[in-house]
């Protein structure tokens, strides 16, 4: 058997979900999707991989006792090593920095950022660094309170974590340090959630008011689009991942409300919508790209959609792979 190439984290029934776990897929030639193997684990919602070491994290994303997961990346299902503590509740997002001496934890539910020193084998050191935070955002029915939701290391060893909760970017430089200017405010009322950055800008999407927003090297607001041109009238949308194409071109982005990938021409703080197709479920949590294969985690349709870029551009392809509440698809 050819090696697995996706591990899908989900919600369980102890997190409000109904999936396994993590489930380990592959991809025959015809491109029709299989689950291979589980590992049980209690809530993985966001799964990631260490740069250099054979081995996977899960925030376990429980609200009173946010945990996180140290696995073996092993041949047919991970195993689970050890849990920690995420040291805040509804942890949703981890980060490894690229030489892999810190792991980061956004925790959603009170908006702590917690830091893990990693040893020379990968698993987090005791006495994590515990990073609390105040403030409110005009939404008061989401921005009642702190709710640290994506951690990215900048090209300059910087850490960001966006604060849907305040409407911030939070920093860190590196060894964990509080940026001495504190954190940089965004667009009001905006609910920042998932950012990427790339050529010296960065594209926040914002789950709040159904943005784009594009931010220079300065954090000074260069540009902002509407991520879905498909949401009806007295609808939502929630914008949740975003991702590149491998040439810079295009930017992916996930709309929960429409159910749509929306996919907009890069030019600088310049975003301009070429596509938007359904993606393939209901309610696209993230996705993954691969090559020429874009891969959506549809959480309430409890399925994995492929989409295959032709000339970057996302097309259906094939059935969806069943699975309970998938929140997250890693490449392996």
């Amino acid at each position: 058997m050819s090696r697995p190439g996706l591990v899908i984290g989900g919600y369980t029934p102890d997190t409000e979900g109904s999936g396994p776990g993590l489930t380990v897929a592959r991809q025959h030639p015809d491109g029709r999707l299989e689950a291979v193997a589980e590992t049980a684990v209690s809530g993985p919602s966001f799964v990631i991989a260490h740069p250099r070491l054979p081995l996977l994290y899960a925030v376990l994303e429980r609200a009173e006792d946010g945990g996180l997961a140290v696995l073996a990346d092993e041949d047919p299902a991970p195993r689970l090593l050890a849990e920690h503590t995420s040291g805040g509740s509804l942890p949703c997002h981890l980060a490894i920095d690229p030489e892999g001496r810190w792991l980061v934890i956004a925790n959603y539910g009170d908006g702590t950022v917690t830091a893990y020193r990693l040893g020379e084998d990968g698993m987090p050191e005791p006495e994590p660094l515990t990073f609390r935070h105040e403030g409110h955002g005009p939404n008061p029915d989401r921005q009642e309170c702190p709710h640290a939701h994506e951690a990215v290391f900048g090209p300059d060893g910087v850490l960001y974590v966006s604060d849907l909760g305040t409407d911030e970017m939070r920093r860190f430089l590196p060894g964990m340090r509080p940026h001495p200017d504190g954190p940089v405010r965004l667009a009001s009322g905006s609910g920042p959630r998932h950012f990427l950055h790339h050529e010296g800008y960065w594209y926040v999407t914002g789950e709040l008011d159904g943005s784009v927003r594009v931010y220079d090297a300065e954090w000074r607001e260069a540009g902002a689009v509407r991520a879905s041109d498909a949401v009806l009238e007295g609808e939502e949308n929630l914008p949740s991942h975003i991702a590149l194409s491998a040439d810079g071109r295009y930017l992916y982005v996930g709309n929960r409300g429409p159910d749509t990938i929306s996919v907009f021409e890069v030019d600088g703080p310049r975003l301009t919508m070429v596509s938007e197709v359904p993606s393939g479920g209901s309610w696209p949590r993230h996705f993954a790209i691969d090559g020429d294969r874009l891969y959506v985690a549809n959480q309430r349709s409890d399925s994995i959609a492929l989409l295959v870029l032709k000339d970057g551009l996302p097309e259906p392809a094939g059935e969806a792979l069943a699975v309970g509440t998938p929140s997250c698809v890693l490449i392996r």
